[in-house]
């Protein structure tokens, strides 16, 4: 008797996800730890709201490396199936994070707007900034990769955070430089625009882990290319019934398939198999079950 599903770990796909969260622990280490400074030193709201941002990246950076660690452990008894579906918990903690982050910053930037701000120094800001900005695109740009290759929304979420990121700190350098410059307060004006662009990106990526999290069907297209596999099996005489919902980060279909009645049970079992097969091939499918059914015409 068979109590867990067979599993085939992938050492390719494990190295790539090692790369992946180290480069985001560290490069989130690195980026919190000079905007904090500089905010401490130049009293910037905007910079201030910007390393808020990257506290909180580095928090679940942490819990990014704690939940896809598990997420990728092989099935067992506890968890039959395998554990994938932490993945998208993983994800909606890292909006949860970005979401209290995008709080603090906004309540940080209404207060130093009603003690009519501050005037700033530029250029200590500027250049950390700066610096952020190159860092962040090219975070963003590696996890994407990673998250399309190996299908992973808690990459993706991290990776789209880092595009935030890219956005805040250059909105953060406007608002130094307008207060520098020109008002005060245009420092945490910026500062509660970065707030509101946290919170809408935090928004963002939460819906999207709880579709997964929640059973949320496949998108029209892809039922589609599902039902177009299954037709193009010879054998195959029409496709009666799909259901395909996310059971975490991937799908589980649910097929029926009209064949031949007249034919063995042995060539049916086959049919199935080939069904399967093809359908599981695509990267957003981690399962299939296949019923055959009789055409009665």
């Amino acid at each position: 008797m068979q109590w867990i599903r067979e599993s085939q770990p992938d050492a390719g796909q494990q190295a790539l996800f090692n790369r992946a969260l180290t480069i985001t622990l560290v490069g989130n280490l690195v980026l919190a730890s000079g905007k904090s400074l500089a905010a401490y030193f130049s009293g910037g709201t905007s910079l201030y709201a910007d390393a808020a941002n990257s506290v909180s990246d580095v928090l679940y950076s942490v819990v990014l490396v704690l939940g896809m660690r598990l997420s990728r452990r092989p099935p067992d008894c506890s968890h039959p199936q395998g554990h994938s579906r932490f993945e998208p918990l993983v994800g909606l903690l890292v909006a949860l994070a970005m979401g209290s982050a995008g709080a603090m910053a906004a309540k940080t930037a209404l207060e130093r707007y009603l003690q009519g701000g501050q005037a700033l120094e530029a250029g200590l800001p500027t250049a950390v900034l700066s610096g952020s900005i190159l860092i962040k695109v090219g975070m963003y740009w590696l996890l994407l990769r990673f998250s399309r290759r190996l299908h992973s929304p808690a990459l993706r979420a991290t990776a789209l955070d880092d595009l935030s990121d890219v956005f805040t700190s250059g909105a953060a350098i406007g608002g130094t430089l307008g207060a520098a410059y020109w008002h005060p307060l245009i420092d945490p004006i910026v500062g509660f625009l970065i707030a509101l662009g946290i919170l809408y990106a935090a928004f963002d990526i939460a819906k999207e882990n709880i579709n997964y999290l929640t059973g949320g069907g496949a998108p029209l297209e892809l039922r589609q290319q599902i039902v177009e596999l299954a037709s193009a099996v010879e054998g195959v005489r029409r496709v009666h019934q799909v259901i395909a919902e996310y059971a975490g980060p991937r799908l589980v279909v649910d097929m029926h398939i009209n064949v031949d009645g007249e034919i063995s049970l042995r060539q049916a079992h086959a049919l199935a198999d080939e069904v399967q097969t093809q359908v599981t091939a695509l990267p957003e499918v981690d399962r299939a079950y296949i019923h055959v059914e009789p055409d009665e015409g």
